[in-house]
């Protein structure tokens, strides 16, 4: 692309979430007012027209940039090729299923703008959940999640993030590690903050994974993130001066 960087990438990945796309868009726009800005639309190989949506609404859009995965690759993956192509100085990454409300997204540019010396701002999701029992499971899991990998993230499954582009050049890459994402930056030595976010419920599609489902292939990752943040290289170098 020619012209200036903007100030904002937004990285949306998307599977099979054709119907949330374009009210998400318009609330994505909204949100971001006068900044400049760019918004990546990363299709995961979706089966329901989701890329042809995409496509379609760049008609009307012209900060929407779209991509596209040659094979189904997982939430991660897309996240970060989404991230590699983004041209902002600042990353804002959240669901395509609408769950995450963009009116939120200058909360978290905020929260960065007030801690300069933060790598990240991470959103943790308040507001009711979609029933009890599912939101019980949730802070189950994110206790496990947090004794596993030694590190403390109030909503480690929130997507909804704003974080500066030089944070991604040093993170391990796996299957998975969108969710790990505060505390792989923390591993390198940067700083994150955790910002209050709204919780809406699912208007359109169904959710792609279970609590326990994502619980059960969690685990490993958890385990092997908790590894690498305990074996992390932490001496600083100086120069000693003559």
């Amino acid at each position: 692309m020619t012209g200036p960087p903007p100030q904002i990438s937004v990285v949306l990945p998307v599977h099979n979430e054709r119907e949330s796309l374009a009210p998400l868009l318009d609330a994505i726009v909204a949100a971001l007012g006068a900044r400049s800005y760019e918004i990546l639309g990363v299709d995961d190989a979706s089966s329901d027209g989701s890329l042809e949506e995409l496509v379609r609404l760049r008609a009307g859009l012209p900060g929407l940039r779209v991509l596209r995965l040659d094979a189904r690759s997982g939430q991660s993956a897309a996240t970060m090729a989404g991230c590699d192509s983004a041209r902002g100085a600042i990353v804002v990454t959240l669901d395509a299923d609408g769950q995450n409300d963009p009116a939120d997204i200058p909360r978290l540019l905020h929260a960065l703008d007030d801690a300069p010396h933060a790598v990240a701002a991470v959103g943790y999701r308040q507001g009711k959940r979609e029933n009890a029992w599912r939101g019980a499971q949730s802070r189950f899991a994110n206790r496990v999640r947090d004794w596993l990998t030694g590190d403390v993230v109030r909503d480690s499954a929130c997507g909804f993030r704003a974080i500066r582009q030089m944070a991604f050049a040093g993170l391990p890459r796996f299957d998975g590690m969108h969710r790990f994402m505060p505390t792989l930056i923390r591993r390198q030595g940067g700083v994150v903050v955790e910002v209050p976010v709204a919780f809406r419920p699912r208007v359109y599609g169904r959710s792609k994974y279970g609590v326990w489902r994502r619980a059960v292939r969690g685990l490993p990752d958890a385990l092997g993130v908790g590894w690498l943040r305990r074996r992390a290289l932490r001496g600083r170098v100086r120069e000693v001066e003559p």
